[in-house]
């Protein structure tokens, strides 16, 4: 077994199978620890994943306690919301917590190797069986890209493409010294995208902010984008006064990444290579740990059997996700509407419930008690 990629879901993956008796490799092009561009934080949804796998415990050592979101949208509409008293997500930097999950992964026997850049795929009477690598090729029974939106084998397949609509672009980086921060993430929606704010251990809090093609950040700067767009932000502005940027910015986009199948007879898919949503509504990595699940019971079924397991993967998928999916390209819609913000905005104001209802089903607070 080759899982390329060594993020959450390949990580998630290659522990899986190698709990299971499989000698699986992972390799990846970046050395770790390395830093992602990210929100930086787990739903609860997310978390009940770690705990069932038994690495729950190490991630909350280095991590923040996460009990609900704050949401807010123009003329100053803001709803607060908790998650249930049993039930809280994290914040933890994402370079700790890849390494936490890689870890795990090599102590249950996977064999890492980085710096390794994959190519392309290698395939036999249309078959994956392995991977042509800047050392060399790689054959491997069954292949799991988990190796990002950009992913070589998905696009070089034809598996996957960047969404045509919207368009997206993420900037982020870390500050020091902001105020008004508690134990909830944050959500700031505007007429011109949104902007997510989270606390994260030692004092630092993470800001991502998303925009679209065509909004007037395309005239600046990409450094430029996160000061202007919390300087004309009244809501942000007088928190930021005080603060300083400790990171250079990250740049990431465009975000919307479909994917037409789940895999092809020999390669199956795994986190943001088998698609990627904006992630306004926190739950990307929840997406990455269960796929990564979901990928690696798709290739014992298919080692196992020697049939291929991708149209089962898919399905697992859609079982799996498909609520959520609608829920997100709903929010990504209201989003690139002016008009319907001006709406949402204005139905906050005077009844929260539908976006305490959101902010439960956006941290999988079901899934989490399942």
């Amino acid at each position: 077994m080759l899982v390329v990629g060594a993020g959450p879901a390949g990580s998630i993956a290659a522990l899986v199978l190698a709990r299971a008796g499989v000698r699986v490799g992972v390799v990846d092009r970046s050395a770790f620890p390395r830093d992602k561009l990210c929100g930086d934080t787990l739903n609860p949804g997310a978390l009940s994943i770690l705990d069932r796998l038994g690495i729950g415990a190490a991630v909350r050592q280095q991590a923040l306690p996460i009990i609900g979101m704050t949401v807010t949208g123009p003329r100053h509409a803001a709803v607060t919301g908790s998650y249930p008293e049993d039930l809280n997500g994290l914040a933890i930097l994402r370079r700790d917590f890849d390494g936490l999950l890689l870890d795990a992964a090599i102590a249950a026997g996977a064999e890492l190797s980085c710096g390794v850049r994959v190519r392309a795929p290698v395939t036999e009477c249309g078959r994956v069986v392995g991977v042509e690598t800047d050392e060399g090729p790689v054959r491997a029974r069954v292949v799991i890209a988990a190796d990002g939106r950009r992913s070589t084998l998905a696009f070089a397949l034809g598996l996957a493409a960047f969404a045509r609509a919207p368009r997206r672009w993420a900037f982020g980086t870390y500050f020091e010294g902001v105020d008004g921060l508690t134990s909830r993430g944050e959500m700031h929606i505007r007429s011109d995208g949104y902007i997510g704010v989270a606390p994260l251990p030692g004092g630092v809090t993470n800001v991502c902010v998303v925009r679209g093609r065509g909004a007037p950040w395309r005239a600046r700067t990409p450094a430029s984008i996160v000061d202007d767009a919390i300087g004309a932000d009244p809501d942000l502005r007088e928190r930021f006064r005080r603060a300083r940027q400790v990171a250079p910015l990250a740049t990431l986009g465009p975000l919307a990444v479909d994917a037409r199948a789940a895999g092809c007879p020999g390669l199956l898919l795994a986190g943001d290579a088998a698609g990627f949503v904006d992630p306004m509504t926190g739950d990307g990595l929840r997406f990455a740990l269960r796929g990564g699940e979901l990928a690696a019971a798709a290739a014992l079924e298919e080692i196992a059997s020697g049939t291929a397991a991708f149209a089962a993967l898919q399905s697992a998928r859609v079982r799996e996700f498909s609520r959520k999916w609608r829920i997100n390209r709903a929010l990504r819609s209201l989003v690139g509407s002016p008009a319907g913000i001006s709406l949402a905005a204005t139905v906050a104001a005077r009844w929260g419930a539908p976006v305490e209802y959101l902010i439960g089903v956006a941290g999988d607070c079901d899934v989490a008690r399942a």
